[in-house]
């Protein structure tokens, strides 16, 4: 999977969840591929398509786009 690919999905599944979703819920969700996001891909969706990640009560980052 390419980055852009990787970056649509995402974009497309936060934006129709306004709530947002965890990484994990992403990940099985989408069916991706890697266990952990990399990390300079993280930073480019925060560049590019605003990606907020919060912290949670109980464990997990919450990704969403305000």
């Amino acid at each position: 999977m390419r980055y852009v690919e990787f970056r649509d999905l995402i974009h497309e599944e936060l934006r129709c969840n306004p709530t947002g979703r965890t990484w994990t819920e992403l990940k099985d969700r989408l069916r991706l591929p890697y266990e952990r996001p990399c990390p300079t891909w993280v930073g480019r969706l925060e560049q590019e398509i605003g990606l907020v990640r919060t912290k949670r009560s109980g464990a997990g980052l919450l990704w969403r786009i305000p």
